[in-house]
Formats: structure tokens, sequence, C-alpha cells
């Protein structure tokens, strides 16, 4: 009888299975720290997978929610030059004007000359597209409220201050990492 496809894919092995391989396989692993880098990084994965379903309800990839929200960080009037945009989200230039141009396409942003500098450049953030972020924000909320739901209020603040502990450690040690390396773009 043939094998029947599972409904999913392949099912990845359970964190202790992974660790055990990985302990078979080097014996100098420490399995708490593996217990917890593996678990970090299946989390990261699996909600990078739930935030790409939530923008794409909304008709936008995950690489112009990055546009949007870091043209909202930057504060209004959410303008910024592409050169700075491609900085901020660790992009090359043509990376980045190829993303512009989607978006300005769509109505998410308007790309006009700077009125005091006719060499540069500003995208700007649109009505419709501080909408489409506004509701992505609303929709990530629920799923952060909802993955949250079983850990105190002291728990998820020891667990904010325990992840950018951290983070300020790999920052520390990789201060060039923020970016998208480039063999990957």
């Amino acid at each position: 009888m043939p094998d029947t496809p599972e409904p999913h894919g392949p099912q990845e092995p359970s964190l202790d299975e992974q660790i055990a391989a990985y302990q078979r396989e080097y014996g100098d692993l420490d399995p708490q720290v593996e217990k917890v880098v593996s678990a970090l990084g299946r989390l990261n994965r699996r909600m990078n997978v739930a935030y790409g379903r939530q923008v794409a309800a909304l008709g936008i990839s995950n690489t112009e929610w990055e546009v949007l929200k870091t043209l909202v960080v930057s504060g209004a009037p959410y303008r910024l030059g592409p050169g700075e945009l491609a900085k901020r989200l660790g992009l090359t230039p043509a990376a980045m004007t190829h993303r512009i141009d989607r978006m300005a396409a769509d109505g998410l942003v308007t790309r006009d000359r700077d009125e005091s500098n006719r060499v540069r450049v500003i995208v700007e953030l649109t009505d419709e597209g501080r909408a489409k972020w506004l509701e992505a924000m609303r929709m990530a909320s629920s799923f952060e409220e909802d993955l949250l739901q079983d850990l105190s209020a002291d728990e998820r603040g020891s667990l904010g201050e325990m992840l950018i502990r951290l983070l300020r450690r790999v920052e520390d040690a990789q201060p060039d990492a923020g970016g998208r390396l480039t063999d990957l773009d």
C-alpha cells in the first residue's frame, strides 16, 4: 500500500527529537542552549508566516509592509528618501527602487522630487498606505495578544527583558546584521 502524503507536508521533528539528533552528531552540544535557540528560531519562522498571511489578506506583501512600517516609524509627515529607506531596510538601492515602483503603482506611497533639492526624491506614505499599515497593526495585535495569552503581565515583562538582552548581545557581536546579507538579495 503506498504511503499517503501527510495533509500539511512532512512533519518537522519535535524540538526534543531535533536536539537528540544534534547531540548524537555533535556531543559537545548544550541541550539547554539549543532548546532556547531552536525554539526562538521556530517561533520566528512561524510568526513570519502568520504575519505574511495577515498582510497578504490586505493585498500587500511582507516587503511592502516593511516599507510602510519604516515610513510610519520615521514619524510625520512619513517621508524618507529611497536611499534612507534602503539603508534602514538593509536593501540595495535597486531592490528599493523596484519596491517603491510597485507601491507607488498601488497607491501606497508617492514618489516626488524634493522641492528644496530637485535632485533628491522623497517617498511619502499615502492615506491608503497608512490605512493598510493600521489594519495590519490591528491584525498583528490580535495575533500577538493570543500568542501571549498564557503569560502573566510579569512573565511578559520578564520575557521581553530577557529577549532584549539576547538581542543586544547579537547586535554588539554583529553590528551590521540589522539588514539583509548581500548574498541573500
